[in-house]
């Protein structure tokens, strides 16, 4: 099983946190990783999105082709974000496009870091694996759109 949590690109600033846009550069940055991901993602990946404006169009740049979970909305727990990708008895690939702090602790727990909450880079992409049979998470790949 292949988990990967894509934090959404930069965002504008604004008091409504779910209508924030992104911003010149976040849509420069969700075509270059998406562009990358066209070339990585195995092709039955789900695609789980939060309802934020801000995810919505980072995910839209890779494809329209998702489903739209309020379950991983901003500020939503680990338990939920696990939830909605079935953990632990999901097969095949799911990529999350969600929110740090959250995506950042979902990071640590599935890679054994306890209740810390690792640091997950605007449009950064995590790819996390597990082998049928296998109880430990192997981190594959951390990039963000300045590497690409």
């Amino acid at each position: 099983m292949n988990i990967i949590l894509w934090r959404h690109a930069e965002a504008e600033d604004g008091l409504n946190d779910m209508s924030r846009k992104l911003t010149v550069k976040g849509h420069a940055q969700a075509r270059s990783m998406a562009n990358f991901l066209h070339k990585h993602l195995p092709s039955d990946t789900r695609i789980l999105v939060s309802p934020a404006i801000r995810t919505q169009q980072t995910a839209a740049a890779l494809s329209k082709n998702f489903i739209t979970a309020p379950a991983i909305a901003p500020g939503a727990s680990v338990h939920a974000v696990l939830q909605a990708v079935h953990w632990p008895n999901a097969g095949g690939s799911v990529l999350v496009v969600g929110h740090q702090p959250t995506l950042g602790a979902v990071a640590a727990q599935l890679l054994g870091c306890g209740d810390d909450s690792l640091r997950i880079k605007k449009c950064g992409l995590w790819w996390l694996s597990r082998h049928e049979g296998v109880p430990e998470m192997t981190l594959r790949l951390v990039v963000t759109p300045d590497f690409l």
